[in-house]
């Protein structure tokens, strides 16, 4: 099956690794690249925990710490790894959303012991933290990346979808809405479109597929699973 892959470079090719594994053909076209932002050290006197809504969070603290002694609350199994190949000595993972994050960070300590801090990027959840503070924790957030459309990616994407493309993977409703934006001839009524949420599907609405499938849960095994 031919797959396409639509997230940021770093991201999409360890997914082509994870598709050949299965047998399919990856087609890698990124539609976004991260913009890691530069800055000072990031002041974490007071925080008790680290939550992460996504690796390129992970990603984009470690640039900006050393520190790796707080606990670490990731989203999903994805923005776990990332933290644990970044060095997090604690690492928990809510296996869900953002919603799902702050639910579990709020069993998982407690509103007296310090603040939570939300690394993310620019256009990230900003729900969490203020979640969080209706259940009496002290809260923040930091915004330490950007994601920004690549460029011209209209001509990339005319050629894989020349050779037919079986599936496309989307993984947010950002990059759904580039994928519309770009896919004027493209001949999407042949291929499936596998999305991460109710959300990403609906970004891509008009266009016409095959079949639509939404993964069960808001991660990357059971976006794959659908294949």
């Amino acid at each position: 099956m031919r797959v396409l892959i639509t997230r940021p470079r770093e991201d999409a090719e360890r997914i082509a690794l994870k598709l050949q594994a299965m047998g399919h053909e990856p087609l890698v076209v990124p539609l976004l690249e991260t913009r890691f932002r530069d800055g000072d050290e990031i002041a974490l006197d007071g925080v008790q925990a680290i939550l992460a809504t996504s690796a390129n969070g992970v990603r984009a603290f470690a640039r900006r710490s050393a520190r790796r002694d707080l606990p670490l609350f990731a989203v999903g199994p994805q923005t776990a790894q990332a933290a644990r190949a970044a060095g997090f000595a604690t690492v928990r993972d809510a296996k869900g959303d953002a919603h799902a994050l702050g639910a579990a960070a709020a069993r998982w300590v407690s509103p007296g012991a310090g603040v939570l801090l939300h690394v993310k990027g620019s256009d990230g959840p900003s729900v969490l933290a203020a979640a969080l503070a209706r259940k009496g924790f002290a809260a923040d957030s930091v915004a330490l990346y950007d994601m920004e459309a690549v460029a011209e990616p209209p001509r990339a994407l005319r050629d894989v979808f020349a050779g037919g493309v079986d599936a496309a993977l989307f993984f947010s409703p950002r990059s759904a809405a580039i994928f519309k934006d770009c896919a004027a001839g493209l001949a999407t009524a042949a291929t499936n479109a596998i999305c991460i949420s109710q959300a990403t599907a609906a970004a891509l609405a008009p266009l016409v597929f095959r079949e639509t499938r939404i993964a069960a849960e808001p991660n990357q095994q059971a976006l794959l699973s659908l294949l």
